[in-house]
């Protein structure tokens, strides 16, 4: 099995580029999978078990031809895990929600490969200034909210929303690239860092 490519199990454009940004050789290949969460699951079980759902069911449908990257995130506030807003209402009040307060951001990865599947979970803590019902209202209207957990984009017009991030910029973006790197090292996948060691 050739260790230069990767199939990614993920049609997020933002993950596309992070995965671009340190270098990595990869197709998209989403994976279609439910992603409804089990009866007294915890959030971290969760996004970790979607990721590598995610990753074997890619790696069955490319016959184990390369390794699959998976990775799913979740928005957490309290107890609850906040999904895609599905309306403008939905986004608005999920942004009131978040107003002034601190949230986690979980982003879990997964490497399927030939030994198998590993997982790394990142965990994130984002504190959002208190908004305004315009400005959310204003944010919503760009369009952002809709394909991301928890309604926003750390990397969009939301970024002037967040006072305070302690962990993974890219995590919350939606790959950590940290965790990522680990993985494909382990796998002896290439990246800009190895390809250059070598």
């Amino acid at each position: 099995m050739k260790k230069d490519f990767v199939y990614l199990a993920s049609a997020s454009p933002r993950r596309s580029e992070l995965l671009r940004q340190i270098g990595v050789r990869f197709t998209v290949r989403a994976a279609a999978i439910a992603e409804d969460r089990l009866y007294g699951e915890t959030a971290e079980a969760y996004v970790v078990r979607l990721a590598a759902a995610k990753a074997e069911t890619v790696w069955a449908a490319v016959a184990g031809s390369h390794a699959v990257l998976g990775a799913d995130t979740a928005v957490v506030l309290g107890r609850e895990v906040l999904g895609k807003p599905e309306s403008t209402e939905e986004a608005v009040a999920t942004l009131e929600r978040l107003s002034g307060r601190t949230h986690r951001v979980l982003t879990a990865v997964a490497l399927r490969s030939a030994a198998g599947v590993e997982s790394r979970l990142s965990e994130s803590e984002v504190r959002f200034r208190a908004t305004t019902p315009a400005e959310r209202l204003a944010y919503c209207a760009t369009g952002e909210s809709f394909d991301k957990a928890g309604g926003y984009g750390i990397q969009g017009h939301a970024a002037v929303f967040v006072e305070e991030l302690k962990g993974s910029y890219s995590g919350v973006v939606g790959l950590p690239l940290f965790e990522t790197a680990a993985l494909l090292k382990r796998c002896g996948i290439e990246f800009w860092l190895t390809a250059r060691a070598a």
